[in-house]
């Protein structure tokens, strides 16, 4: 926390008061269970947010800070934890954008970073995401979870080419249990937040780091890019000696292409998950390498009603070897896990009224995840929020399927400033 402080106190001083650009917003949610979980409690938010996004722009950097003041009634996250985003201010950005030379930029400091073609998807987009936040009703923009980065951008004539280095690993902001109930392999039962979670972070500066890479060039209008990333699992998915969780180590190499058809836009990304510590497949407590692949395609069907569906797929190496060394209690994976959504966009009066529905839906695992949401913007500065987050699962073990008990309705209101 001490660093954050420090690097608070050097933007406000580095730059006068008066030139400061402030926005913001107050939301308050509220979030209830649509039936019983007997690991958790009904209420999964209650939640007041103020945030407060401060921004210079100057001749040679722009500054940039935004964070969220938080009060939530729902759950006792009350130990302040910025990776986590627990206690009563998450801070979401505290930066500088750099332009030393006319083709090179360079972001210094805590960031929200995204690459990639999916919609709710993610191949060679690395970056962290908050689970809890996208499954018991924020706003989608908390999906993505802050990195504390340096981003390096060059613009040859050839090519854009990004590359950020992370001097210590952001894991994703996973389930644990504090919330949202999940199913524990360990335990062999769903985990809620009486379970404690045994995980060994990776927190060591410069030593367990992450490095990510993107050469992306636009021909035409079509968008085409190759990715690469050096780092670790962002999810606890190995388990060590001792019974604890962790971070394995991972790496990862992509492509994406993006561009217009028949009308539309159709989009594709693949990525290669290599598995560094089980290579050869036979260790159970350590994810399988594994090739992911994505086709997508958006059009608007009428004025002011959109579609956008895709086909995601999961499919892992060494599948035997990954069978023949499973232990007989643990529940096994498919070899070729497959999903698809559908997103439903309609807009009416004058596009104050937005309806919209995302929906997974896994043929292989035989689950569903379905997100209906309705928005109103009543003024300028008010929005009204209606929505819900419906598990559907045959088995308890599956993604979607272990947050059967978590279904739940929410309703929200933002003023913004």
């Amino acid at each position: 926390m001490a660093r954050w402080l420090i690097i608070v106190m050097i933007l406000v001083w580095a730059v006068p008061a008066w030139s400061w650009q402030i926005h913001g917003f107050v939301d308050g949610r509220s979030g209830m269970r649509l039936q019983e979980d007997p690991v958790e409690r009904d209420a999964i938010l209650n939640e007041l947010r103020l945030q407060l996004d401060v921004n210079h722009m100057g001749d040679v950097a722009i500054w940039q800070f935004r964070g969220d003041l938080v009060a939530d009634e729902a759950v006792g996250e009350s130990e302040q934890d910025f990776d986590r985003g627990y206690g009563m201010f998450d801070l979401r950005e505290a930066n500088v954008l750099l332009t030393p030379f006319s083709l090179v930029d360079i972001k210094l400091g805590r960031q929200i970073l995204t690459w990639g073609t999916g919609d709710l998807l993610f191949i060679n987009d690395l970056f962290p995401k908050d689970w809890q936040s996208f499954f018991i009703g924020r706003d989608v923009e908390y999906l993505k979870a802050p990195s504390d980065a340096a981003m390096f951008s060059f613009y040859p004539n050839w090519a854009n080419v990004d590359v950020i280095y992370v001097p210590r690993f952001d894991a994703d902001r996973y389930i644990s249990g504090e919330r949202i109930s999940y199913w524990n392999p360990l335990l062999s039962r769903r985990a809620g937040s009486e379970d404690d979670m045994r995980v060994d972070h990776r927190s060591a500066w410069f030593d367990e780091d992450e490095w990510h890479l993107r050469i992306s060039r636009n021909y035409n209008g079509l968008e085409v890019a190759a990715y690469g990333y050096n780092g670790y699992w962002k999810s606890p998915q190995g388990v060590d000696a001792s019974y604890r969780t962790y971070f394995p180590e991972l790496s990862v190499y992509g492509a994406s292409v993006r561009g217009s058809l028949w009308g539309g836009v159709a989009n594709a990304e693949i990525g290669y998950y290599d598995s560094r510590e089980d290579r050869n497949g036979d260790d159970p407590f350590v994810p399988n390498s594994e090739t992911r692949v994505l086709l997508g395609y958006e059009r608007e069907l009428a004025r002011d009603f959109s579609a956008a569906a895709q086909y995601y797929l999961e499919a892992m190496t060494e599948y035997s070897a990954y069978r023949r060394t499973l232990p007989e209690e643990m529940s096994s994976r498919d070899e070729y896990r497959h999903v698809l959504t559908l997103r439903l966009t309609r807009q009416l009066l004058n596009q104050n009224l937005v309806l919209s529905l995302f929906g997974y839906w896994s043929p292989s695992d035989r689950d569903a995840y379905l997100r209906p949401d309705l928005k109103y913007k009543a003024s300028d500065a008010v929005s009204l929020y209606l929505g819900a987050n419906i598990f559907i699962g045959d088995h308890p073990e599956t993604f979607f399927g272990q947050f059967e008990n978590n279904t739940n309705l929410y309703v929200g209101a933002r003023y913004s400033f």
